[in-house]
């Protein structure tokens, strides 16, 4: 890809943030619909998780495979088709009749969103080649999750107390349209030199152990653990198979070399820790606003605002700090920040005084708004710039199974703990193994945060660097071994 100008390269950046932004905004709105949707449609609990985890289920399997594609055909060409597939799957979403037809319109909108946020970190990875510029753009980037966290309940709220939940689907559209328009205009097209071969039997395997295990985690309450026991023994088989099938291949799905770097193995675990914290603790307040303080969608926007606006002002200053001291610093005031907020409600029940409330927000919005941007630069740095998509698919996979893996797990230890009972009487009680859960979380961003980040952690990425670099080479002469 050419060298641009420095005005073309911010525009690029803009650009790749737009899709970033519905993404992100459909999560977070969606979210403060849930209750909405649970009484016009009629859902249950598990119904209410699969609203939101068939689509990270699909985004998240898709990630590598759409990672691989665009260093293989084109980014700009698949970035431009996951806008188009998203769009459309936003549209049907807002027409759908019935729960099992928005859970359907959810996974076509997820096939597009797998071709937009990997491969618009790769588009921003060949861009901006600089390691300072590329970690200033990439607090950039983590700054827009913080902009659609703000936005995205305030946003829902208005829309679902204004018009309906269908409306959140349609604030996409023009989104949508607008970004399509500016990336067949100003996006280069790019491409990996060396692009990789596509593995349908790594990519079915991913499916295999994704799909299995949220199955299993969500209806382990309803349907009884022995119901579940095949799909558990599924992912199982699944991710034994992968273990063993990727590394005979020339060309895997899933590079396991990759994990041979200790930051970027840290930062594959950190990004699913920290968004399955995400996802779990906005299931929980979410559902606890709404459902037992009786606020409208609105309000409970408003609510949301302690840990949206840390979020969006944190996310910057974490992508500065990775430029000019590296990661450390950032994942360890996020692993900090998360566990101590959290540990609030699994403590103290913090949301049954609003002082407490509003604390425990603020310390997790802080603590996430640091997460990001040590997680994306340590995923695509060190790493072979051939390389960049599939690596930046890894760690947007990550995100999207700790999100899947967070709204599975304590929304099924939320239905376990509230049985036939209602809301109001059982839910804080019931949440609490949630919140403890969430509190591991932020535990595990602090304690692989910090040995992930060293000299030591540091050398092993060299290294392992310098076996794909040489890997590449041998491949490329036709010398196996």
């Amino acid at each position: 890809m050419p060298e641009l100008s420095p005005r073309r390269r911010v525009l690029v950046l803009a650009i790749c943030c737009m899709s970033l932004l519905i993404v992100s905004l459909d999560t977070t709105a969606l979210n403060v619909s849930l209750p909405a949707m649970q009484r016009d449609l009629g859902a249950s609990t598990s119904g209410l998780q699969w609203t939101i985890d068939a689509y990270t289920l699909v985004l998240a399997s898709l990630l590598m495979l759409a990672g691989s594609t665009a260093d293989r055909i084109g980014r700009k060409r698949v970035f431009m088709a996951g806008l188009v597939l998203f769009t459309i799957g936003s549209a049907l979403c807002s027409l759908a009749p019935n729960l099992d037809s928005l859970i359907a319109f959810r996974m076509v909108q997820a096939v597009g969103g797998s071709m937009l946020n990997p491969v618009a970190m790769s588009i921003i990875t060949n861009t901006f080649t600089d390691p300072r510029e590329r970690a200033r753009a990439i607090g950039v980037w983590g700054a827009v999750v913080g902009i659609s966290m703000a936005a995205g309940p305030l946003a829902g709220g208005l829309l679902v107390d204004g018009v309906g939940w269908r409306a959140i689907f349609w604030v996409n559209l023009p989104v949508g349209l607008a970004a399509l328009l500016l990336t067949l205009r100003f996006v280069p097209e790019s491409r990996a030199p060396k692009p990789r071969r596509i593995d349908p039997v790594g990519q079915l395997l991913v499916i295999a152990l994704f799909g299995s295990l949220t199955y299993a985690i969500i209806e382990a309450p309803s349907a009884g653990p022995v119901s579940v026991l095949p799909f558990a023994a599924l992912a199982l088989a699944a991710l034994l198979g992968l273990l063993r099938y990727e590394p005979r291949r020339a060309e895997p799905l899933i590079d396991l070399r990759f994990f041979r770097s200790a930051p970027f193995s840290g930062a594959t675990v950190t990004a699913i820790g920290a968004f399955a914290g995400l996802g779990g603790f906005l299931f929980l307040s979410t559902l606890y606003l709404q459902n037992v303080r009786g606020l409208d969608a609105l309000h409970a926007g408003l609510w949301m605002l302690p840990m949206a606006t840390p979020m969006f002002l944190c996310a910057p200053l974490s992508g500065r700090l990775v430029g000019s001291r590296g990661p450390r610093l950032s994942l360890l005031v996020a692993g900090v920040a998360m566990t101590a907020g959290c540990a609030l409600f699994a403590l103290f029940q913090a949301e049954t005084s609003d002082a407490t409330m509003v604390l425990g927000y603020v310390l997790f919005g802080i603590g996430f708004g640091f997460v990001n941007a040590p997680i994306t630069n340590t995923a695509v740095s060190g790493m072979p710039r051939a390389q960049a998509g599939v690596a930046a698919a890894v760690a947007s996979t990550s995100r999207q199974l700790g999100l899947t893996l967070g709204v599975a797990v304590v929304g099924a230890v939320l239905a376990a703990g509230v049985g036939t009972s209602s809301y109001e009487e059982t839910f804080v009680s019931a949440a609490v193994p949630g919140w403890w859960i969430l509190t591991g979380c932020g535990l595990l961003v602090l304690v692989v945060g910090t040995l992930t980040s060293g000299p030591w952690a540091r050398r092993t990425a060299a290294r392992t660097a310098e076996r794909l670099d040489a890997g590449e080479v041998r491949q490329a002469l036709g010398v196996h071994g």
